[in-house]
């Protein structure tokens, strides 16, 4: 497996893994909690990676993308600086208990510190449908810090 900080071509890839990713979470939870645009979202990969904005580390198996990690930065008083936010991380199924999550959380990391973030934080899918990706993020390091992830839309 190969994991590479990527560049605006791959978008498109990025992109439909996003898919994979709202569309398994959907169908876990039997709720429509996402409408993913594909055009759209490809767009503002785009736009977000060549702005600097959207950092998106993607592991590989030969020329396929099999997984990634989205961040972007954010800063705050309570991280006492400079902190990673991990919007999207997702792996084929096919390729998880294949050790591929656990090193792409690792080069997630080394990226972190190159950066000199204070932490990385991240939203966990719903649970109990998603407990055992709790478990997972738990074994790499993340610790519960509890509360809800919730969103205000602006129309």
């Amino acid at each position: 497996m190969i994991y590479k900080l990527i560049d605006k071509s791959k978008a498109e890839d990025v992109a439909k893994l996003a898919v994979c990713l709202t569309t398994e979470i959907i169908e876990r939870t039997g709720i429509k909690h996402f409408d993913v645009d594909v055009p759209l979202a490809i767009s503002l990969c785009e736009n977000y990676i060549q702005n600097g904005q959207y950092n998106v580390i993607a592991a590989f198996n030969d020329e396929d993308m099999v997984g990634l990690g989205a961040l972007c930065e954010s800063h705050s008083l309570y991280a006492e600086g400079t902190f990673g936010i991990i919007q999207e991380f997702y792996v084929l199924p096919e390729y998880r208990s294949q050790n591929v999550g656990t090193e792409l959380i690792e080069e997630i990391v080394y990226f972190a510190k190159l950066k000199k973030w204070k932490r990385l934080e991240l939203c966990t899918p719903p649970v109990p449908e998603f407990d055992r990706t709790v478990e997972f993020y738990k074994s790499n390091g993340f610790e519960l810090t509890g509360g809800y992830k919730m969103k205000y839309a602006i129309a």
